[in-house]
């Protein structure tokens, strides 16, 4: 019995035509008090109004299963980007219906309206697409798939839940990843901003000899082979493979700070994601390292065919500190474990001066066994005000305090640079296009 109810009454709703029917039924009812020559007639549409709902009712229950529904994604989601979602319907019923589908997405999203209002003709299928953009890592839990059927009366409406709760993981923006990499493959990298640099000399390493063609450069001809081949031929040199790229992320409470739903932490590990993958595409070993009051994470650099995919485990594990970082323990730590001169892009943000200069005399003993990129962002914010009109005298202030601090990042940037450490000070929307543009500098002039 309470299997039956649950089957055939618990799956059941009443809809609002369903309502003002049964408003319209009683009003009639009343209304023949005052008038006589009414009849029969709300007998009549009682009648009438039963009959329907007993037919509505047959209709949405005539099938046990009614509609096939299934929601499909990837097995992990990108973190800051727009990932696509669809669910894949299909009509069992032999007649046309109308839907109302509710997704029931992650609470991460904070989204309640992801509803479709859908017409099907019989045994037809439809799909159904929307997107989601995760600004945090970690697990989302997608839960039911929750379809109202109404058939043509539309008098009832019979509820499938459809699907099984799923753990979907987000990772760090792998989507990102793939589309630096397919335009360095296809070399249209300057379409997003990537800068072709002017190689200067030659790098170490010979590659091989070949013939000569328009454009190649005449001080590379090669004229031993030139006479013994009768046609001009050059030598061609390769960029010097397995240096070694460290991505070092601090992961303090400076990083906490978010822009546009992500925190500088996330936009920190997106960037390190896409320079490892492309320092691996050059041949260059790819290593990453992680701290904060301690070390948190260190992975040596390599360039084995499955380190992109430890980068990418390590990362996602990453959550911000809320304690000040220990740059000295960095330092030891550098110094005994890498031993090799290599490219270390640190991943941090300095909100004053007197902050970078606490860190400054460890940042100089980096710089002298490796070549020390500091990267840390500006305040997009801060600029947006400071660009916007003063009105009255409480926003001159506001805005000569604003200024100030704008001023001292710039002033971080030149003290950085007198004691011969290499920043980027970027948006933190242009940290990859930026980063990957100062990776490739170093790369064609041979600075490491």
């Amino acid at each position: 019995m309470r299997s039956f109810i649950k089957k055939y009454i618990g799956s059941l709703f009443i809809t609002l035509r369903l309502y003002v029917s049964i408003i319209v039924c009683i009003a009639l009812f009343v209304l023949r008090f005052f008038f006589i020559w009414l009849g029969d007639i709300p007998f009549v549409a009682f009648i009438i109004l039963v009959l329907a709902a007993v037919y509505d009712y047959a209709m949405l229950y005539s099938r046990q299963k009614g509609i096939f529904a299934v929601r499909t994604m990837a097995e992990r989601l990108s973190n800051g980007d727009v990932n696509e979602i669809r669910i894949d319907i299909e009509n069992y019923y032999a007649y046309n219906i109308s839907l109302e589908i509710i997704d029931e997405v992650p609470h991460q999203f904070q989204k309640r309206d992801v509803l479709f209002h859908v017409q099907i003709n019989g045994g037809e299928k439809k799909i159904l697409r929307y997107q989601l953009r995760p600004v945090k890592r970690g697990s989302y839990e997608f839960g039911v798939i929750n379809i109202y059927v109404k058939a043509m009366l539309a008098l009832f409406s019979r509820r499938y839940i459809v699907g099984e709760p799923q753990n979907v993981p987000v990772y760090p923006s792998y989507l990102q990843l793939r589309k630096y990499q397919l335009m360095a493959i296809s070399n249209r990298l300057s379409e997003i901003g990537v800068k072709k640099v002017r190689r200067m000399g030659h790098s170490m390493e010979f590659e091989q000899i070949k013939e000569y063609v328009a454009g190649d450069d005449y001080r590379t001809i090669n004229w031993k082979a030139t006479a013994r081949k009768a046609s001009l031929m050059v030598n061609n040199y390769a960029d010097e493979k397995s240096q070694q790229l460290y991505c070092v992320i601090d992961k303090s409470r400076v990083m906490k700070m978010p822009f546009d739903g992500l925190s500088l932490l996330d936009y920190a590990i997106n960037t390190a994601l896409v320079i490892s993958n492309v320092a691996l595409m050059k041949q260059d070993k790819a290593g990453l390292l992680t701290f904060a009051e301690n070390i948190s994470s260190f992975l040596p650099a390599e360039k084995k065919a499955l380190q992109m995919q430890s980068i990418l485990e390590t990362l996602y594990n990453q959550k911000t500190r809320y304690l000040e970082s220990d740059y000295e323990k960095l330092y030891i730590f550098t110094r005994r474990r890498i031993t090799q001169r290599s490219l270390i892009l640190l991943f941090t943000n300095f909100e004053s001066l007197t902050g970078m200069r606490r860190q400054l005399p460890y940042l100089k003993k980096i710089a002298e066994n490796h070549l020390l990129i500091t990267v840390f962002f500006e305040n997009t914010e801060l600029a947006k005000f400071i660009d916007k009109p003063s009105e009255n005298l409480e926003e001159i202030y506001s805005k000569t305090i604003a200024e100030n601090f704008a001023f001292e990042k710039r002033q971080i940037v030149k003290e950085l640079n007198q004691s011969g450490i290499l920043t980027i000070l970027t948006a933190p929307k242009n940290l990859t296009v930026n980063a990957l543009n100062k990776y490739l500098e170093i790369k064609a002039r041979g600075m490491l």
